[in-house]
């Protein structure tokens, strides 16, 4: 015999005996041993269940969650082109000849500016971040809206 041949032979025995002590061991164990260590497999099994579900949850909400930011971060970044060129046209009404405009009529299309600009850096900001996606939804949502009534104001009272 090779040594191959011998250390196969010896790996075999090795199992087989595994597997006959392994037998014995659990054909000795008692009908309460053996309920109760299938109770616990049974639990295991339960608690990698739920995981799974929890697992699964946890990935559908994220990709639902991206897939709105998809959607949101198309709409806004649309409406931050539009106020860009709300504001552009405030600025070109203001130096028209023969109109009056006051300084803090003046201000007032700056502040709207920055805030639109800072309205930019925050897609920017949270499409690297991606932190607790429906509170940043919530507040940047409420905060567009706020900046488009107030452009929309400011227009409005420019044709008067």
């Amino acid at each position: 015999m090779n040594t191959k041949t011998r250390i196969l032979a010896l790996v075999t025995v090795i199992i087989v005996g595994y597997g006959v002590i392994n037998g014995i061991v659990t054909g000795c164990q008692s009908s309460d041993q053996k309920v109760q260590d299938a109770k616990e497999k049974v639990k295991d099994a339960n608690q990698d269940l739920k995981q799974t579900q929890t697992d699964a949850m946890v990935a559908d909400q994220k990709a639902a969650n991206a897939a709105a930011w998809k959607t949101l971060k198309a709409e806004w970044e649309g409406r931050v082109r539009s106020n860009e060129n709300i504001i552009a046209d405030l600025k070109g009404e203001m130096r028209k000849p023969g109109r009056a405009f006051d300084s803090m009529y003046e201000t007032s299309i700056q502040n709207l500016e920055q805030k639109n600009k800072e309205m930019k850096m925050r897609i920017d900001a949270y499409e690297k971040s991606q932190s607790d996606w429906e509170s940043f939804k919530r507040e940047f949502s409420h905060d567009m809206d706020g900046l488009g009534k107030a452009l929309n104001d400011l227009a409005v009272n420019n044709k008067k």
